[in-house]
C-alpha cells in the first residue's frame, strides 16, 4: 500500500478541478487565469501519480477511513492511469484553446469554465472510483455537464442536439442504475473487488449485465446507438466538440471495460462476438457516412462513430489473446489526442472562413498552414499510418487477428484505415484548391493554431514511445483476470 502522502496526489485530481469550478464561478473576472492554472496543476499531479504507481504498489484508498463494503474506495492502476493522463493532456489543450475561441463571446466563458472544470472533476472521479454506484454518480455528473456544454453554442442545432443527448444520457444512466440495484440486491455490495469475488452466473446476474451493458453502449454511441452523437458533437463549440469526442465517450467505454474484465467475467459468453460485429459495422458505416458529409465538423463527428468501432472489435480478438486489450487502450489514447486536434483545427477553419463547408475551404493551406498541418497529422494517426500512436494500436489488434487467422476482423481494421484515408484526403484536397465562392476571412489567434498542432503531434509522438506506454498499461496488471485467454 502506498503511503498516505502519495495518495494525496490521487485525491488532488478530484479536488483541484472541483475547487477550480467553484472559484471560476465566484470570481468570473479572473476565471481564465484560474482555469489555466488549475489545468497545469492537474497535469503536474497526474505526472506525479503516474510516477508513483509505476515505482511502488498500486494504491487503494478508503475515503474517510471507511473501506469497502461500508465506505468508498479510490483505486488506480495502469488502465485508469492511462485515461487520467489522456484527460490531463487533452484538458490542458482545451483550457489553453478555449479563451481565444470565445474571445468574441466573453459571456459564454462565464459558463464554460465552471462547467468544463466540473466535467473534469467527474471524469477524474470516475477513473479513480472503485465501486459501481459511485461510478454511476460520476457518470451522471459527467453527462449533465457535457449536455450543458453542448448547448453552450446557443444555436438551434446545438440546443436540439443537446436535448437529444440529455434524453439518451438519462436513458443510459437509468439502465445502468437498474443493473446496479440488481447486483446490490443479489450480492449485498457495490464494491468492484468484492463483486469480482461474489458474482456467479445466474439469471439475476445476466439481467444486471444486460442492463448495464445496454446503458453504457448507448452512452458510448456504438452503432446502431450512435444516432445522437453526430448532431451533438458537430453543433457544439469547437473546444466542446473536442472534449466530447476525445474524453466523454471514453468514460463510458472505460466503465464498460472495467466491468467486463473484473465483474462479469463468467456471464458474457457469446456477447464478445456481438460487440465485435457491431464494432465492425460502426467502422464501416461511420467511415462511409463521413465520406458523404459536406461539413467538416460532421465529417469528424462521423469519424468518431467509426473510430469507436475499433474499441469493440477488440472484444472477440481478446477471446483468443488478452494482449489485444493493450491495442485497444493504445488506440483509445491516440484517438483522444488526434480527434481533439481535428476538432480544434476544424474550429480554426470555421472561425477563419465563417463556415465549415469542405468544398469551400479555398486554399486553407496557404492561410492556416499550422491548422491544416494539425489536421493532417491527426489524420495520420486516425488512418493508422506509422509512426503514429494509431498505427501502434491497430498493429497490436492486427497482430492478434493474423496470428489466430481471424481474417474477418483483420479485413475490417485494414478497410477502416483505407476509408479513413479517403475522407482525410478529401478534406486536404479541397484545402489545396481554390473555391468557387468567396467569403470574408477572420484572423485566428496563433495560440489556437499551435494548441491544435501540438495535440496532433502528441498523437504521432505516442507511436515513438510504445515501450514506455505499454509498460504503463501493465501497472497493476489490469488485464490479469484473463490470463492470456478470454473470460469463460
Amino acid at each position: 500500500m502506498l503511503s498516505s502522502t502519495a495518495l494525496i496526489w490521487g485525491v488532488a485530481l478530484i479536488l483541484l478541478p472541483l475547487s477550480g469550478a467553484l472559484l471560476t464561478f465566484l470570481f468570473r473576472a479572473v476565471a481564465t487565469p484560474i482555469g489555466v492554472c488549475v489545468a497545469l496543476a492537474i497535469n503536474l499531479c497526474t505526472v506525479r501519480l503516474a510516477w508513483l504507481i509505476s515505482t511502488q504498489e498500486v494504491p487503494r484508498y478508503p475515503l474517510g477511513g471507511w473501506g469497502a463494503p461500508l465506505g468508498i474506495d479510490l483505486y488506480v492502476d495502469g488502465l485508469s492511469m492511462t485515461l487520467l493522463i489522456m484527460g490531463a493532456v487533452v484538458g490542458l489543450a482545451i483550457s489553453c484553446y478555449a479563451p481565444s475561441y470565445f474571445r468574441s463571446a466573453r459571456h459564454k466563458m462565464i459558463y464554460f469554465w465552471p462547467l468544463w472544470l466540473f466535467l473534469w472533476t467527474a471524469l477524474n472521479a470516475l477513473f479513480l472510483s472503485a465501486d459501481i454506484f459511485n461510478l454511476y454518480v460520476t457518470l451522471e455528473l459527467l453527462s449533465l455537464a457535457a449536455v450543458a456544454l453542448a448547448a453552450l453554442a446557443g444555436s438551434a442545432d446545438a440546443l436540439t442536439g443537446a436535448m437529444r443527448y440529455l434524453l439518451i444520457s438519462l436513458l443510459g444512466s437509468l439502465c445502468y442504475l437498474l443493473g446496479v440495484a440488481l447486483l446490490y440486491h443479489a450480492y449485498a455490495t457495490v464494491d468492484i473487488a468484492l463483486l469480482a469475488e461474489r458474482v456467479v452466473a445466474s439469471p439475476i446476474t445476466s439481467a444486471a449485465f444486460g442492463l448495464m451493458m445496454a446503458g453504457l453502449l448507448l452512452k458510448t454511441a456504438l452503432f446502431p446507438l450512435h444516432f445522437w452523437l453526430p448532431p451533438a458533437h458537430a453543433s457544439a463549440a469547437a473546444p466542446v466538440s473536442a472534449l466530447l469526442s476525445a474524453l466523454v465517450v471514453k468514460a463510458s467505454y472505460y466503465l464498460l471495460l472495467r466491468l467486463w474484465l473484473e465483474v462479469f467475467g463468467n456471464v458474457n459468453v457469446g456477447i464478445d462476438v456481438i460487440l465485435g460485429v457491431l464494432g465492425a459495422a460502426a467502422v464501416l458505416w461511420g467511415s462511409l457516412q463521413a465520406l458523404r458529409q459536406s461539413r467538416l465538423k460532421l465529417l469528424i463527428a462521423y469519424s468518431t462513430v467509426a473510430q469507436l468501432g475499433y474499441l469493440f472489435v477488440v472484444f472477440p480478438l481478446a477471446t483468443v489473446n488478452a494482449n489485444a486489450w493493450q491495442g485497444a487502450l493504445y488506440f483509445a489514447l491516440s484517438h483522444a489526442f488526434a480527434k481533439a486536434a481535428m476538432f480544434l483545427a476544424a474550429g480554426n477553419m470555421l472561425l477563419f472562413c465563417g463556415h465549415d463547408r469542405i468544398i469551400d475551404l479555398d486554399r486553407v493551406v496557404q492561410r492556416l498552414p499550422l491548422s491544416l498541418s494539425a489536421f493532417v497529422l491527426a489524420g495520420v494517426s486516425i488512418i493508422g499510418l506509422p509512426p503514429s500512436g494509431g498505427f501502434i494500436g491497430k498493429w497490436l489488434l492486427l497482430e492478434v487477428a493474423v496470428a489466430h487467422a481471424l481474417w474477418g476482423w483483420a479485413v475490417v481494421i485494414v478497410v477502416g484505415g483505407i476509408l479513413a484515408a479517403a475522407y482525410v484526403f478529401r478534406v486536404v484536397g479541397h484545402a489545396f484548391t481554390p473555391a468557387k465562392n468567396t467569403y470574408e476571412v477572420h484572423a485566428v489567434p496563433a495560440v489556437m493554431e499551435w494548441v491544435a498542432l501540438v495535440l496532433a503531434a502528441s498523437s504521432i509522438l505516442l507511436g515513438l514511445s510504445a515501450a514506455q506506454t505499454l509498460m504503463l498499461f501493465g501497472v497493476g496488471d489490469p488485464f490479469s483476470i484473463l490470463s492470456g485467454e478470454a473470460p469463460s
